[in-house]
């Protein structure tokens, strides 16, 4: 089981898009996925048909003394993929259990269970340093980062690096950053300046391609779908999971 935590510290990069579209292409290619929802503001839930109210259970649970069962929180989103919904509590999980010890390995031990039965687990981060990311950060096996090509979120990415690094000396083992460049419009020439910088300060952490803007990326059935074909949003992610599956293998063979 892979487990690639979806990570930004600033909003509005693409996280849940991104978490959405790879997680439907890993289904869609014969895996067993499950979408984990860490974000109070919860748009991965709701993108996936979740009402704010009655309140789902979800995600918090995994934190409660006992933890619920991380099977007994999933919903089918289609063949092959589940998620666990986020729910309003989230917002003040940190300030009700922060203390309680073991509370920063609280998610790395509920995905244990299913280590034999998921191929992958995505999760959609909060865009603040808190318990649910380190939480998410403890729990992967990579961090996928999602930044727009702008000058504001090259600002955003340093700081997500700081991050891992705080957190790969905490867990004394490496956490490999793949960056996607997302909300690219090649047409301006900030994005493309922000995006030679983004490669030159970060180098092969970057995906090779872009996501482009494309408005059919707002449509949560259109990502569900996962047809690449004659989408060039889709397209796009397709590319960018082949590349982080490729890393993947290469880190498995030198391991």
């Amino acid at each position: 089981m892979r487990v690639w935590a979806v990570a930004n510290q600033k909003g509005g990069v693409g996280k849940t898009t991104t978490t959405l579209a790879l997680g439907s292409l890993l289904a869609a290619s014969g895996r067993s996925v499950l979408l984990v929802d860490l974000d109070p503001h919860a748009s991965l839930t709701r993108s996936l048909g979740v009402p704010a109210e009655p309140v789902p259970r979800g995600v918090v649970e995994l934190f409660d003394s006992p933890p619920a069962s991380v099977g007994s929180l999933c919903r089918p989103v289609r063949d092959g993929l589940d998620f666990i919904a986020a729910q309003p509590a989230l917002a003040t999980l940190e300030k009700r259990s922060a203390t309680r010890p073991g509370m920063g390995l609280a998610l790395m031990r509920a995905l244990d269970s299913l280590r034999h039965d998921l191929d992958h687990v995505l999760l959609d981060c909060p865009p603040t340093l808190g318990l649910l990311m380190v939480n998410a950060l403890a729990a992967a096996d990579r961090v996928v980062v999602p930044t727009q090509t702008e000058p504001l979120a090259l600002h955003g990415l340093d700081g997500m690096r700081r991050t891992v690094q705080m957190i790969e000396r905490s867990r004394r083992r490496p956490l490999p950053v793949s960056i996607i460049p997302t909300l690219h419009d090649r047409r301006t020439r900030v994005a493309t300046d922000s995006l030679e910088r983004m490669r030159e300060q970060h180098g092969e952490a970057v995906f090779d391609g872009v996501i482009p803007v494309d408005t059919r990326l707002r449509d949560p059935d259109h990502l569900r779908q996962a047809s690449p074909e004659g989408s060039r949003g889709l397209g796009a992610y397709a590319r960018a999971l082949d590349w982080l599956l490729g890393t993947d293998h290469a880190m498995e063979l030198a391991a």
